[in-house]
């Protein structure tokens, strides 16, 4: 049973579900269980936990009774990442920014953070924050 897992509100659904399937695999091992690019609901699982659902934006909230708000804030900062632990963060950086993600931060070591940690840090097609890490 899934204690707690993300689950991305994509206003983009396609194009997040093809970067997802493209990169999931490859990042963190985890393989798609259900759905398809034409939405509204995918899910990625990593052996018997989940990794990843992605729902389709405007039906949660036509589900949950907000469709009539705005579908984004102003400029803000990012509430919320997905961080994703890899084994070498170059070559995931590459892997997603060939797939459609967005150069936010380039690859760099962060002896700060911890003393062999090293990090990317890019969006999805959908604006969504993803840190690549490895130590």
């Amino acid at each position: 049973m899934d204690a707690l897992h993300p689950r991305l509100l994509a206003a983009r659904f396609a194009e997040c579900f093809r970067f997802y399937e493209a990169v999931l695999p490859k990042l963190i091992g985890a393989h798609l269980v259900q759905g398809t690019e034409d939405g509204p609901y995918a899910n990625w699982d990593r052996g018997e936990e989940g990794a990843l659902i992605l729902f389709d934006r405007g039906a949660m909230a036509a589900a949950i009774g907000t469709a009539d708000l705005p579908a984004t804030a102003g400029p803000a900062q990012d509430a919320a990442m997905l961080v994703c632990r890899v084994d070498a963060v170059d070559e995931a950086l590459a892997l997603c920014l060939e797939h459609g993600g967005t150069l936010v931060a380039e690859a760099a070591d962060r002896p700060q953070w911890g003393p062999t940690l090293r990090t990317a840090h890019l969006r999805d097609p959908d604006g969504n924050l993803i840190e690549l890490q490895s130590y």
